[in-house]
């Protein structure tokens, strides 16, 4: 995990002085090699800790990082362009901020055997017999396809949404509106969404799987069933006064958000211990 945060850092670091489109594009997949070998190992690890609402209560605090992170990327990047006049500075932050989760992982992490809270004694099998398993896994498999889309609309909202509003106000309402401070409000709103969508959705789960078995499953669709007319509403007042856009748009996010702690909940039930870093990993890919 260490390992992977530093190899983000420094691609993020080099891809803020790189001149050319193929040397950025280079940058940017080193970024998600480093990314992806963090997120594989550490919610496995999570998982080697504890068990049942206990997992559940932590996996909320671990996937507040998906829409937190991707809401203050919104407002440091901004905010960091703007006070130096250059794009460049959003990506020279973020490796300081990766230097300090590198110390705390180094100093402070201990890694348990795996499958230690649940008394798992497996010894690990090849990797062929590993996918095989995972490739019959109907829970992995059709919960990794719901991530898969929902990951779709959030990135797409993430990339699209800030120009989407800007362009939105200027020609429904005649403002000149700015990009950087439509952006500052779309992160703080992605934030904020993303703390009450992951605790929400991980919350109601665990009430209602004392009485249901297929909670967890039932809360990340109905989410999306609610999710999916709220930001369709939102793009289509984006031409409107900006705060009831506003209020539609945060309550979508919120939906949107409700599934990250339940399917990774999923996923650790489904998959026994020594193939769960497989199974986040061809998750995560896909």
């Amino acid at each position: 995990m260490g390992c992977g945060i530093i190899f983000w850092g420094l691609s993020n670091l080099a891809g803020s002085f790189t001149e050319t489109y193929s040397l950025f594009l280079t940058s940017r997949i080193l970024v998600g090699i480093g990314e992806s070998m963090f997120s594989t190992v550490s919610p496995t690890i999570i998982s080697d800790v504890c068990v049942g609402d206990t997992r559940s209560k932590f996996l909320i605090l671990y996937y507040f990082a998906i829409p937190v992170g991707s809401g203050l990327g919104f407002i440091v990047g901004a905010a960091m362009a703007s006070a130096f006049g250059s794009w460049q500075w959003g990506l020279r932050v973020t490796p300081f901020l990766g230097l300090i989760a590198v110390l705390l992982i180094f100093f402070i992490v201990q890694e348990p055997p795996r499958g230690e809270a649940e008394g798992s004694t497996l010894s690990p099998t090849t990797y062929w017999d590993d996918l095989k398993y995972l490739a019959k896994n109907k829970s992995y498999i059709l919960s990794t396809a719901g991530c898969t889309l929902t990951t779709y609309v959030s990135g797409a909202l993430a990339w699209w949404g800030p120009k989407f509003i800007t362009l939105g106000q200027a020609s429904g309402q005649g403002l000149d509106v700015s990009y950087t401070r439509v952006s500052l409000v779309v992160g703080f709103e992605a934030a904020l969404a993303g703390v009450v969508g992951v605790a929400s959705g991980s919350l109601v789960g665990q009430k209602l799987r004392k009485r249901f078995p297929s909670a967890n499953a039932q809360v990340c669709a109905w989410s999306m069933v609610i999710c999916a007319p709220l930001l369709y509403w939102g793009c289509y007042i984006a031409t409107g006064p900006p705060v009831p856009l506003y209020i539609v748009l945060f309550f979508g996010q919120w939906f949107l958000n409700v599934s990250w702690a339940p399917v990774g909940d999923i996923l650790l039930y489904v998959v026994i211990p020594t193939r769960r870093s497989t199974a986040e990993a061809f998750s995560i890919l896909i």
